[in-house]
């Protein structure tokens, strides 16, 4: 019983690949012409050249995947290492006295430099020295503040 349900469901099978459509096998078609469609189904399957794959096979994916590998590794790691670059450098250039911006985005001037921090002084009187770590300082420069407004004197006669 088991042996003929199974053969019923390869024979389905067989019947799917020869016609997608599924117009064999049922009962509307002659039998004589389910066998020609049949014939040429597997004649044209046979004779068919192979497919060809139009991306080149396995060498082709292989250097795409080295390509893609190549531009993640400069878009993750080599940018973010020239600009950790470029900060240390600019932070292992400030000198006592340079006015700087820190993280917060407070302006200071450094008043001290320690091992790994900035001694940094905020306020207009600069009598506020705050301890800064290094990292936090993010570049030396000055406030550009804006001047005081003009007032014009009007004279009168």
């Amino acid at each position: 019983m088991i042996e003929g349900f199974l053969f019923n469901i390869a024979h389905r099978i067989v019947s799917l690949v020869a016609d997608p459509s599924g117009i064999i096998g049922t009962g509307d078609t002659p039998p004589a012409v389910v066998s020609d469609v049949a014939n040429n189904v597997a004649e044209g399957v046979a004779t068919a050249p192979p497919p060809q794959d139009p991306g080149g096979g396995m060498w082709m994916m292989i250097i795409w995947i080295g390509v893609l590998m190549i531009a993640m590794y400069f878009l993750m790691f080599r940018g973010p290492r020239k600009r950790e670059k470029k900060m240390k450098e600019m932070q292992a250039g400030i000198r006592t006295g340079d006015n700087v911006v820190v993280s917060g985005g407070m302006f200071g001037r450094i008043a001290d430099i320690g091992e790994d921090c900035f001694v940094v002084e905020f306020g207009t009187n600069r009598g506020i020295r705050i301890p800064v770590l290094k990292s936090d300082v993010l570049g030396v420069r000055e406030p550009k503040l804006t001047p005081p407004p003009k007032v014009e004197v009007i004279e009168e006669k």
